[in-house]
């Protein structure tokens, strides 16, 4: 069986070229503020990816770089502040933050209609009570990957191998909503090979470079493979081993390559789609 091999970075540049088209119809143009507290370089970057992503699509950034000393009462104003400025669509806080800050009462104190990151608790909870919310781009990219590799996924059993609030859960109440069965796993399952020889959808998120091996996927499967860690030599791979799922796997997401390149994309559609709902409502 050949694989077909899932290019992330194709499918995030057609997203990015739809999402252009869709802000030029705008005025005024969407704003996304972006949070970035001290100086973490790996941090630094991320932002930088960012911006030039929203400058690629024509999403204005207003980028706030404040002091790792300041306290988290006075960041937590300084947030509420944006939440009362109109002209902001939508805003992001760049993690991590400082250690002497709770990551998540920061979040909390975005107000939900402006997190674009889709973290915070109300927009957690209306995913998972079938409202329509901002949803964490993570989970948005695999969503994409699946639907554009798989369009009917009515009745599919699908796997998903991790359960954080950032990616596992999300991705879960995704594929049911998408009318899939299916079986939340993790790093701990027992007998987790047979468990995702089940799965024709297999989502890995654990952060355990190559946990799931070839013979643990079912002939055919699409496979998305959101982990990003380093190898004995230093080099980038996923949690799924991608040498032994070749020919194995009807598709899958390399890494890098595959799920990465979209994320940032889709967080501007989130940005897109608040503006877009303010503009009808104005």
């Amino acid at each position: 069986m050949e694989t077909l091999i899932i290019d992330g970075k194709k499918i995030a540049a057609e997203i990015r070229n739809d999402l252009k088209q869709q802000v030029a119809a705008l005025d005024p143009k969407p704003v996304l503020a972006v949070i970035l507290v001290g100086d973490d370089p790996a941090s630094q970057i991320y932002v930088r990816h960012k911006m030039a992503t929203a400058a690629e699509i024509g999403v204005v950034v207003k980028l706030f770089q404040l002091s790792p000393v300041m306290t988290e009462e006075a960041l937590i104003e300084f947030i509420q502040d944006l939440n009362r400025d109109d002209s902001v669509d939508g805003m992001i806080v760049q993690l991590p933050l400082p250690r002497h800050m709770d990551a998540y009462r920061v979040l909390e104190s975005i107000q939900p209609e402006k997190d674009v990151d889709g973290l915070c608790s109300a927009n957690l909870g209306r995913l998972f009570a079938g409202r329509p919310a901002l949803v964490p781009c993570t989970p948005l990219a695999c969503m994409e990957l699946i639907k554009r590799t798989c369009p009917n996924t009515d009745g599919l059993q699908a796997v998903i191998v991790g359960r954080s609030s950032l990616v596992g859960k999300p991705v879960a109440q995704l594929l049911l909503d998408a009318q899939c069965t299916i079986t939340q796993a993790h790093s701990h399952t027992h007998h987790l090979d047979e468990i995702c020889r089940q799965a024709d959808i297999l989502v890995v998120a654990t952060g355990k470079p190559n946990l799931i091996r070839g013979n643990s996927i079912k002939p055919g499967a699409v496979v998305i493979d959101v982990g990003i860690n380093r190898n004995e030599d230093g080099k980038l791979c996923g949690d799924v081993a991608f040498q032994e799922a070749l020919g194995v796997a009807g598709a899958m997401t390399p890494v890098p390559g595959g799920v990465g390149p979209m994320t940032v994309t889709m967080l501007m559609s989130n940005v897109v789609s608040i503006c877009q709902k303010a503009t009808k409502k104005a």
